[in-house]
């Protein structure tokens, strides 16, 4: 049996062989010039490696930029350009508030409030805890910060309603906020990763701002209620039963009980801090500040001397940094796409197949929506806007769209996830969580299969309601 060293070895050689072997394809059967001929082969190890897993993800980001630079790809502006994007203070934001929430006990105390009730019926419980991933999106803009705080107060929940390790409903209760805090997550704009290449990939390749409310007005009633209800139907169809209560675990030493409704000072200033930001990403139209610069304003509260947010080392011990380093690599590969003339010659090989020429908007929605379920196939969802971004302008001309309408197309697919891998954070709770993968991946197939027949049909009709097409 392989080692996973042997296993991660054998990933790397075979990125390295597709990515020479795609390289000298490009320079046998195309006329680009160098640079745009290296830039395919080290975005194909790129992307293949945050596919697969062949390295970490920063570790990717890194060789990224290493590479690059070394080999003359594109300019250090181009290389680098996710460093100067708004979006990526988005990030930084994010992670901060995420350790803020889990240390003041504030995510407890929600989860308390909203799933705690013992005497509920299962289809209740598994409605309170997506209820809780959706307040959370709204509130902490890090798809992995949410599942690493749901994960825990979820465990301890269905432990204290009865639902022991391997049964059905600990397994359904678990998966409802994991996939929730994703699947909703993709309606609001700074909650998850490929939103934010999504506006960092519009920002820099496009020139265009997408505004916060625009977005979640067309995207949240569908994709983020109508989900939201879907997926509390298929689960609670899925893994319904309902136990008898058992006696609850003991806390530990120090810790606040679990049914402890009283909420610790500095989690109702973290709440007021939060609102406020809410607010302020809600009326950005009005204001004209950015979400980024919002994000980091609350940040730096939460990191203030004297507030009582977070320890003075916070930075050091609470919040990862990984993740900021992953996102600059994925906005960078966004920049190098366009940069490098590769997404202008992907756009003429791509549109010469695809069915949008003279086609009907039914149709052009179709087919560019399933385009981006399948590039988040074979990569991951970040990759669907840091490769399809530069193409909105081509694709606009052939069907009359717009390039906001154009762009808007690929949250129809990153946010129909077909198998769990395309998803690290959906990995991770899945693994923390002990939920069993066969669960996961008949659940996650079912609900692509009905967003795909029943949702898209639905947004596409909104669209036209709000006369984006």
């Amino acid at each position: 049996m392989a080692t996973p060293y042997l296993k991660r070895a054998l990933h790397l050689a075979l990125l390295l062989a597709l990515a020479a072997a795609v390289a000298a394809g490009l320079a046998a059967w195309s006329e680009l010039p160098r640079n745009t001929v290296l830039a395919g082969g080290l975005i194909i190890f790129t992307v293949g490696s945050w596919a697969t897993g062949a390295l970490p993800e920063f570790l990717t980001s890194l060789v990224f930029f290493l590479t690059a630079m070394l080999l003359a790809i594109a300019p250090p502006a181009v290389v680098f350009s996710g460093f100067t994007s708004n979006a990526l203070w988005l990030v930084f934001g994010g992670l901060v508030l995420a350790g803020a929430v889990d240390l003041t006990g504030l995510g407890r105390a929600l989860a308390v409030r909203i799933a705690g009730g013992t005497d509920r019926a299962y289809w209740q419980i598994i409605a309170g805890l997506v209820t809780l991933a959706m307040l959370l999106a709204f509130l902490v803009p890090s798809t992995m910060g949410r599942v690493l705080l749901m994960v825990p107060l979820v465990l301890a929940l269905a432990d204290r309603m009865g639902y022991p390790r391997g049964s059905k409903g600990r397994t359904g209760m678990l998966l409802a906020p994991i996939l929730a805090t994703y699947l909703v997550a993709c309606t609001i704009l700074p909650a998850n990763v490929p939103n934010l290449v999504l506006i960092g990939a519009s920002e820099t390749v496009l020139g265009n701002t997408i505004r916060y409310g625009d977005y979640f007005l067309l995207h949240f009633p569908v994709l983020g209620a109508l989900k939201a209800v879907l997926l509390v139907a298929i689960i609670s169809l899925m893994f319904g039963h309902r136990p008898e209560p058992e006696a609850s675990p003991p806390v530990a030493a120090g810790a606040p009980a679990l049914d402890d409704r009283r909420v610790p000072g500095p989690a109702r200033l973290l709440a007021v801090v939060l609102l406020v930001t809410l607010a302020c990403w809600a009326t950005d139209s009005l204001h004209g500040i950015s979400p980024a610069w919002v994000a980091l304003a609350a940040a730096i509260i939460c990191l203030w001397p004297g507030a009582g947010l977070l320890p003075a080392d916070a930075l050091a011990r609470h919040v990862s940094l990984v993740p900021f380093v992953y996102v600059s690599g994925v906005l960078g590969v966004a920049r190098l796409i366009d940069a490098s003339g590769l997404g202008a010659w992907l756009s003429d090989q791509l549109l010469a197949v695809l069915p949008v020429a003279g086609a009907s908007d039914g149709l052009v929605f179709a087919s560019l929506s399933s385009l981006a379920v399948v590039i988040g196939m074979v990569a991951t969802m970040p990759a669907i806007p840091a490769t399809l971004t530069s193409l909105a302008p081509d694709v606009s001309q052939i069907t009359g769209w717009s390039d906001y309408a154009v762009t808007m197309t690929q949250v129809m697919g990153y946010s129909t996830v077909v198998l769990p891998y395309q998803v690290p954070p959906l990995i991770v709770g899945m693994a923390i969580s002990g939920v069993p993968v066969r669960s996961a991946v008949r659940t996650i197939l079912i609900l692509a299969a009905v967003t795909v027949v029943l949702l898209w049909p639905l947004a596409f009709l909104w669209w036209h309601v709000l006369g984006v097409i």
